[in-house]
């Protein structure tokens, strides 16, 4: 991965707080694997970064960094009480008109860093939406309630409704070659998946400041995203 420039990432920037556009494939936290994390970047820009959460590291989008211990304790009470709204999307496999629908299924994550539901787990609600639908796919909005590992991609696998590319929970990439008709791959050429990763993208978040002033933001999707996006826009 080429390097990233931490000043370009960001989505939105007060004396506390700063709101980046995760990108994809990029570990928020030390990973022994990646030469980059999204902490060490913050360090390069502020001298005392907090993540307040986390994203998958195949998830792009909004991600809030504190910029003082302060900051970072007052978001880290509205995690605590669920006062923060998150908005994701996703592209899932299936037409599915989901309004405003409440899952509520306990989630308990494995020693292998794989969640299942389970009724021994703890409580996981998330509402979905339909955005949009298209021939054989559906654009999805999702807003966890509750915070815990795979939520969102657990819950619409439990619904049989996977997310696209999310082959750990049953979800299949998906190719061109399955939207247009007329597709042409040259002889000896592997077919890559539209979008390589799983089809989620944090997509606004919203919270109270330190002096109690509302902050929101939304990220715009990121090229592969926007592109699937497109492609199924073409053939619904």
């Amino acid at each position: 991965m080429k390097k990233i420039s931490f000043s370009s990432l960001i989505l939105f920037e007060s004396e506390d707080y700063i709101v980046i556009n995760k990108p994809p494939y990029l570990s928020s936290l030390d990973d022994r694997h990646e030469a980059q994390n999204i902490l060490d970047l913050a360090r390069t820009y502020t001298p005392d970064p907090q993540l307040c959460h986390r994203l998958d590291k195949e998830t792009s989008g909004c991600l809030v960094i504190a910029k003082n211990p302060v900051a970072y304790r007052n978001l880290a009470m509205q995690f605590e009480n669920r006062k923060v709204d998150k908005v994701y999307h996703a592209v899932i496999e299936g037409i599915k008109e989901f309004d405003q629908e409440l899952v509520d299924k306990n989630l308990a994550a494995t020693t292998k860093g794989v969640a299942k539901v389970t009724k021994a787990g703890k409580p996981a609600q998330t509402i979905f939406h339909t955005l949009k639908t298209y021939y054989a796919h559906t654009l999805v909005q999702c807003k966890p309630i509750t915070g815990r590992l795979h939520q969102i991609r657990v819950h619409l696998a439990f619904l049989k409704y996977p997310i696209c590319g999310d082959t750990l929970y049953g979800g299949k990439p998906l190719y061109l070659s399955s939207l247009k008709r007329r597709f042409n791959l040259k002889k000896e050429t592997e077919e890559l998946p539209i979008m390589q990763r799983v089809s989620l993208h944090a997509f606004a978040i919203s919270f109270l400041g330190v002096k109690g002033e509302s902050i929101s933001v939304e990220s715009p999707y990121p090229k592969d995203f926007r592109v699937l996006t497109q492609q199924l826009e073409k053939s619904a």
